[in-house]
């Protein structure tokens, strides 16, 4: 059967008509919808902490979470999400946000589908309670609270306690499978052990004889110390080190060493004076927590100057590398998308094999708040 010659006019009629009917011709849309390549409308962005503290204090005048508000939060807007309408998105997946707690203030328990990890940066004497198990607080520390866990927040301490907030709200919306439930009395029973999870699995060899601890999720620690993470970087040998990641830890579950939450990265890595990591790119995203040290990160030719206290946004498949330009160690602390694109099996990474695997800096990032 040989090819109708149709008229320019009857082409027209016939794309009208399909695009009338709510359908369309492949064979012209097949590149938009099958890239050869990941494609996002995701921008990296960079915040100085001194703002958003600021903001955060200034909220802590305003208003009193669980009176006022369900949590007092401040939260990271990607301005390349928000032109999408995409309100509270740090990346396509992740929402980041900072939380304050003032002394003797608490925050209602609650639940929700989303999973949620939280990093704290300045202050002690607050803990989260996760389904009744208190875990206290302190800087560098990390707290799981699971998706469906019921988890609050008080403070016992005398100083502003600060911590971030990380979720994968963009990814749960996106499934349309969010849900949201405050506990009715406010407080969830808490149980008499404290930091239980903790002390229980310091290194995920222990357990108690005739304990069954089966593998699965949620992880059964709920706080992950800092001095030991730091201890495990500062102990690993030169040859341990990635390329394009210094020293870098991943926190996982014991009972599966898996990543510790089941939707949601979480990595520390150390960079010491003068280090300079390889680029490499990767479908995950990520969002950054400087917690200790100054240096800069460049992704995809632009540099992001960042010290002590700053976060920013590591878009999916951009090539980025690490530079610590300070005399003593760099922590960065991140949380990414990457068990989720395991688990769809939609995980792949590449390095930059240009330039001895460095790229080119083409433009530096200036914050809104340094714009003159």
């Amino acid at each position: 059967m040989g090819k109708k010659v149709y008229t320019e006019k009857e082409l027209e009629q016939y794309y009208d008509g399909m695009k009338k009917q709510h359908l369309g011709p492949l064979w012209y849309d097949l590149g938009h919808m099958v890239t050869k390549e990941p494609v996002h409308d995701v921008e990296p962005y960079l915040w100085k902490w001194k703002d958003i503290r600021e903001y955060a204090l200034t909220a802590g005048e305003i208003l009193e979470p669980g009176k006022d508000a369900e949590r007092r939060v401040v939260y990271l807007q990607n301005p390349s999400l928000l032109e999408r309408g995409l309100v509270g998105y740090g990346t396509h997946t992740l929402y980041a946000g900072i939380q304050l707690l003032l002394p003797g203030e608490f925050a209602p328990a609650h639940q929700h589908s989303q999973t949620a990890i939280r990093f704290i940066i300045e202050g002690e004497g607050a803990y989260t309670a996760v389904n009744g198990q208190k875990v206290y607080m302190e800087r560098g520390d990390l707290v799981l609270t699971p998706a469906w866990t019921w988890h609050e927040h008080k403070h016992e301490g005398t100083e502003p306690v600060f911590w971030l907030d990380g979720l994968d709200v963009g990814l749960v919306k996106t499934m349309a499978a969010s849900f949201f439930k405050p506990y009715e009395d406010k407080f969830y029973p808490l149980k008499p052990e404290e930091n239980y999870s903790n002390e229980a699995f310091a290194n995920g060899s222990f357990k108690k004889l005739n304990e069954t601890v089966e593998p699965g999720y949620p992880s059964p620690i709920f706080g992950y110390k800092f001095d030991r993470v730091e201890y495990l970087l500062n102990h690993m040998k030169e040859e341990e080190q990635d390329p394009y990641d210094g020293h870098a830890v991943e926190y996982t579950n014991p009972t599966t060493g898996k990543s510790a939450d089941s939707r949601v990265g979480t990595m520390m890595q150390k960079l010491t004076p003068n280090q300079h990591t390889q680029a490499h790119r990767h479908v995950h995203s990520a969002i950054y927590h400087v917690l200790e040290g100054e240096g800069y990160t460049v992704i995809d030719g632009q540099k992001f100057e960042w010290e002590k206290g700053d976060f920013f946004i590591l878009p999916p498949w951009s090539y980025h590398e690490h530079v610590n330009t300070g005399d003593t160690d760099a922590f960065l602390f991140s949380f990414n998308d990457k068990p989720v694109m395991e688990k769809l099996e939609l995980e792949f990474s590449e390095a930059l094999n240009e330039n001895n695997g460095y790229q080119k800096v083409t433009s530096t990032f200036l914050p809104e708040s340094l714009n003159v």
